[in-house]
């Protein structure tokens, strides 16, 4: 055989190879990144559980230190405020609207300055930094910023053109690895984010989801968020308390998100003329005040609520007013303008609630809290499929699976009657206008 043949079979051969290096190199970064959503959300998911203990621990060591949060609380949001604003610039909020608004953006500029690696780094710090401070926030949404912009890097680094799909599985997959609820991660991508079914994205969001909660699983093992629950209706009043949770809870979670985008509405006017000054000012009050209420609740009302949240499901009663406390603390926290979802804190409020009706009807207080859980994050978000399946999953509940479904439902007709827009889609808005407004200004100049 002459050594020419030899060669040139060796140099197709390696072409071959080549080729399908070329095909396989786009998945295995998307791989890459999927795996690197669930480490990163394990390892977010400790530094915030370590900044609420140490606030926990600061206000609480001594005679007097349980009146630090009057100090420490508006300083650490005027700081975490700052940052946002000069360092990580959209970083602010929960989160959520800026990946709904990055998905509507067909500039890869402008999606760009809503979710990058940069603003996920600084995403994690902020929220750690508020949760330190006492602020009322989560790190549930913060972790679909963060999900998407490492999605959205990934599309920029492997080649891949479906920059909405993958911002899709990254919020997907955020959402299953904080809460190791993989189910509720899917739904909510296709509920909440898209409010369509992408069939063609479908797959995408499914490995995401699969691969970042089997990182997430490696790291912290199995878990349900709640721990487990087997709360059922037994008699005639708590089948009463699916009628009560669902409007009640349904009522404030529309009175929260029509609030939060009618009040942020008039700040941004308001803070217009000196954006930096005033925004600072907005959050130290914001902070002192919401100090002023954790300080009167004994502490209670401070981050994000989880402890509280689970005593309830477990049965044991919270105090009477504790969600109004909470709801209060979490608004306030919100508007501030801060980094910090609204999750968690929304899931201590409405178990707050499904347990002050349970106390004063009588019934399970464990099945009252799940329940309250349901219709008011269902009245919050406006998303009850998202609801049920969160829930169901975080609860582990599946003997009240149709009361859970029901409520979801119920809380979800009665925040669409009070409130028409939904919260995060209505936040989204403002990132889209600032969006077009900044490539309207870039247009010009270049003319």
């Amino acid at each position: 055989m002459p050594p020419s043949y030899r060669y040139s079979k060796l140099f197709r051969r390696s072409r071959v190879l080549w080729g399908s290096f070329s095909l396989w190199q786009p998945r295995l970064v998307f791989w890459c990144g999927a795996l690197a959503i669930g480490v990163i959300s394990v390892g977010f998911a400790k530094l915030a559980d370590l900044a609420q203990k140490s606030f926990g621990s600061l206000t609480s060591s001594g005679e007097w230190a349980f009146l630090l949060p009057l100090a420490l609380t508006p300083l650490g949001f005027m700081l975490s405020a700052y940052l946002a604003a000069t360092l990580f610039p959209n970083s602010q909020g929960s989160g959520i609207p800026q990946a709904i608004a990055a998905r509507h953006l067909r500039d890869e500029e402008d999606r760009t300055r809503l979710l990058s690696l940069k603003i996920a780094f600084g995403k994690i710090v902020l929220t750690v930094l508020g949760l330190f401070s006492g602020a009322s926030i989560g790190r549930e949404g913060p972790t679909v910023q963060v999900g998407a912009s490492i999605m959205l890097a990934v599309a920029r680094f492997s080649g891949m053109a479906q920059a909405r799909g993958l911002i899709l599985a990254g919020s997907a997959a955020g959402i299953a690895a904080a809460f190791n609820t993989p189910l509720a991660g899917i739904v909510f991508a296709i509920e909440e984010m898209s409010r369509t079914y992408e069939s063609r994205a479908n797959g995408l969001v499914l490995t995401a989801v699969i691969l970042s909660g089997l990182a997430a699983l490696g790291l912290s093992g199995s878990y349900n968020y709640f721990g487990m629950a087997s709360a059922a209706p037994t008699e005639l009043r708590d089948w009463g308390l699916v009628l009560i949770c669902g409007i009640g809870g349904g009522a404030l979670g529309a009175a929260f998100s029509g609030f939060a985008l009618h009040f942020g509405q008039k700040i941004r006017r308001w803070a217009q003329p000196q954006p930096l000054k005033r925004m600072l000012a907005l959050a130290g009050i914001c902070g002192l005040v919401i100090a002023v209420i954790g300080v009167a609740s004994g502490g209670t009302t401070f981050g994000t609520g989880y402890e509280q949240a689970r005593a309830a499901v477990e049965g044991n009663a919270l105090p009477l007013l504790f969600f109004v406390e909470k709801l209060a603390a979490s608004f306030l926290s919100m508007l501030s303008g801060i980094p910090g979802g609204i999750f968690a804190p929304s899931l201590a409020v409405g178990a707050g609630f499904g347990s002050t009706v349970g106390s004063l009807l009588g019934t399970s207080i464990a099945l009252a809290a799940i329940l309250g859980m349901a219709g008011y994050f269902a009245g919050v978000v406006q998303a009850p499929m998202t609801a049920f399946v969160i829930i169901l999953e975080m609860t582990g509940d599946h003997q009240a699976v149709i009361p859970i479904m029901a409520v979801s439902m119920i809380g979800y007709v009665t925040s669409r009657i009070l409130s028409r827009e939904p919260l995060y889609h209505g936040l989204s808005r403002v990132f889209i206008a600032a969006a077009i407004r900044a490539r309207r200004v870039v247009e010009r100049e270049l003319e």
